[in-house]
Order: structure tokens, then C-alpha cells, then sequence
């Protein structure tokens, strides 16, 4: 899909009249503030002393082992899970579940071939799903707005278990920009894809985020088909985290803090590789190296 024919379908679905869409922030606007916050269960703290302000259009990519918190971090943005302690407001209200101010591209999985449901359905559900049985053959214009701005037009009546997982991720993110949001949160959205699919993903989402102004929260373990559109980097580690540049955060002695062990970070060719002991090499990977 070309970029440029993208940004200007794409604007055209952040511009769009309907009565339900939230007003978009302007840039530079902040849209996501984390104050001093911090979540823990029990005894077991995920993490704590959070602050973070995300403006809108910035690309935030979220690393960090297994169990650091980062899924967790996603279900207090959806306002699934409260905090601990802190503060979290999205557009200056605190998070509550089906806000249309946030949008939500899940981690790829695999689905039945004989799932009834159609790509544009599943789009609809992003515009109705909370009151489904009204209204339901409507929206069928927005729905083809969307679909068109993701590439997916050719596929709109196909169930979704027929479509390749590249495929499926492109219509979830359509329906993550069905109720135009000012956030959007990717919980691993490339998981199990191939190289080339994560590619055309993380191009798209990138194309999203500039042609409608949604600040992204892009949650993964796979840190280089991110790194070149990556404003700044949240990782969470086991001895803390850090928010910065990538070129900050992701320095050996940033993560060796991170990690309380010597960790090496090499750089060739645009690509990041992240090295520890023997013992933290599987934790490593899963880190995102």
C-alpha cells in the first residue's frame, strides 16, 4: 500500500463527521499522562515512579522482558486494571473501558477457518460493538472508508479466518481507528508474523499515527521493525525502567542498571542486537533483542 495514498485516506477518516467521534488533539498536545504511578499485586511490585507524558502523533515502543508489566501497563490504559498508585488520565479523564478516545490493535492469533464473522464485521464491531443489534446494517460507507485506508478493500467479505495473519492485523487496526481515536494502544501486534509482514505493519501503523495525529503506545519484543519510527522508548526491566530516546535507553549501561548484570548493546547496519551472560540470554531475547 503506498504511504502517501494512505495518509490521505486516512485523514479523510480522522476528519470524518460522525456525531460519536471524540475531538482529535492537536499536536504537540498531551494525550496520555502517567503520574508517579505505579502497579503491583500483593507483594510483587510490576513497577512504581512511572511518569510519563505522551503527546499527540509520538510513537512510544514499550519493551521489557516477560512479567515486566507491559500487557498490564495496556489493561490500565483500557482501564482494565487500576493503579497501585499514581495518577493516569487519557485526554485529561481517567481511563474507563470502552472509551473512544483509545484504540486497541491486539497481538496477532490464529482463528478458525470457519469463523463466520467478515473483515467489515469485525470493522463494525469497532464502530457498534457497544450496542449491537442497533442500527446494525448501517455505517457501511465508514466501514469501506476504513477497510480502503488500510489496504484491506479486496478482502472486506472475506471471514477473517481465511485471511493471512498480515492480513487479519491490517483489519484490526482498522477497527482500532473506528472510533478515531487519540491513542492507540498495539499489545504485540506482531507476533507470528514474518519479517515482511511485521514490516507492511509497522509502516502502517506508523502511516496512521501521522495522517490522524493518534499517539501510538507499541507494545512488543521485536524492537528493530520498530526502531526507525520510534520517538522514544518505555522499557521496563527488572531493576526499573527508562524513557528516553532510543539512543539513550538502549546503551549498555542504561540496561545493565535495568537488568542488575552486565549487559552489551551492539549496533550495526541500523539494527539492534542486546547480549547478556548465559543466563539472561533467553531473558534478553524476550526483552527485545
Amino acid at each position: 500500500m503506498h504511504q502517501g495514498a494512505a495518509r490521505g485516506t486516512l485523514s479523510s477518516v480522522r476528519n470524518g463527521s460522525d456525531s460519536h467521534s471524540p475531538l482529535s488533539a492537536r499536536p504537540g498536545e498531551p494525550v496520555l499522562r502517567l503520574e508517579d504511578a505505579g502497579l503491583a499485586f500483593g507483594d510483587r511490585v510490576l513497577w512504581s515512579g512511572l511518569d510519563l507524558v505522551v503527546s499527540a502523533g509520538e510513537f512510544i515502543t514499550v519493551l521489557g522482558p516477560n512479567g515486566s508489566g507491559k500487557t498490564t501497563l495496556l489493561r490500565a490504559l483500557l482501564g482494565m486494571q487500576p493503579l497501585s498508585s499514581g495518577r493516569l488520565s487519557i485526554r485529561g479523564a481517567p481511563p474507563h473501558r470502552g472509551s473512544r478516545h483509545t484504540g486497541y490493535v491486539p497481538q496477532q492469533r490464529s482463528l478458525d477457518p470457519v469463523t463466520p464473522i467478515r473483515a467489515r464485521d469485525l470493522v463494525r464491531l469497532g464502530i457498534d460493538g457497544d450496542r449491537w443489534g442497533v442500527g446494525r446494517h448501517g455505517h457501511r460507507a465508514e466501514v469501506d472508508e476504513l477497510l480502503a485506508a488500510v489496504g484491506a478493500s479486496a478482502y472486506a467479505d472475506v471471514p477473517v479466518g481465511l485471511l493471512s495473519g498480515g492480513e487479519q492485523q491490517r483489519v484490526r487496526i482498522a477497527q482500532a481507528l473506528a472510533s478515531r481515536p487519540s491513542l492507540l494502544l498495539c499489545d504485540e501486534p506482531l507476533l507470528s508474523l514474518d519479517l515482511r509482514r511485521q514490516q507492511e505493519v509497522t509502516a502502517l501503523i506508523d502511516a496512521t499515527r501521522r495522517a490522524t495525529g493518534a499517539a501510538v503506545l507499541f507494545v512488543t519484543h521485536e524492537i528493530n521493525p520498530v526502531l526507525p519510527y520510534t520517538d522514544r522508548v518505555l522499557y521496563l526491566g527488572p531493576h526499573g525502567h527508562a524513557v528516553g530516546p532510543p539512543d539513550e535507553v538502549l546503551t549498555s549501561p542504561r540496561l545493565t542498571a535495568l537488568y542488575g548484570t552486565p549487559i552489551e548493546v551492539l549496533r550495526a547496519q541500523g539494527r539492534v542486537l542486546i547480549v547478556g551472560d548465559d543466563a539472561h540470554t533467553h531473558h534478553l531475547e524476550e526483552a527485545g533483542a
